[in-house]
């Protein structure tokens, strides 16, 4: 059987990359009144579900114990952010359409995404 280990650090340091991608940009984003960017958030958002994921599967090949009850909880909150990023990045762009307020429109979003990523933070180093 093939040695996953390498593989499997290499996808640690990514999901920790996306991660920062996410809390990184929301943080910097804060004070901002309009205008976000979403962009970063988002890349961070797909990174880290998809190597979460894929870390799961890896962990599992490999013999691991994997706690599916924290993978399930973690992996909703991934979602949330994934979901929360894409509605923001929407919301903003009819608002700017439309001539209306984007802060009103985006804000609430992009501090969910940040809070649900903050959360999972919490989740996979408090968990165990």
């Amino acid at each position: 059987m093939m040695n996953v280990e390498p593989i499997i650090l290499a996808l640690v340091v990514i999901h920790i990359i996306g991660l920062s991608l996410i809390i990184g940009s929301f943080a910097l984003q804060l004070r901002r009144k309009q205008g976000f960017e979403f962009g970063t958030m988002l890349i961070g958002a797909i990174t880290q579900l998809v190597t979460g994921l894929a870390l799961v599967g890896l962990l599992q090949v490999a013999d691991e114990d994997v706690n599916n009850a924290k993978i399930a909880v973690k992996t909703i909150f991934a979602v949330i952010v994934l979901v929360s990023v894409l509605v923001a990045r929407a919301r903003q762009g009819k608002a700017l359409a439309a001539g209306t307020s984007e802060k009103k429109a985006a804000l609430p979003f992009l501090h969910l995404a940040g809070f649900a990523a903050l959360v999972n933070v919490f989740v996979a180093v408090l968990w165990h």
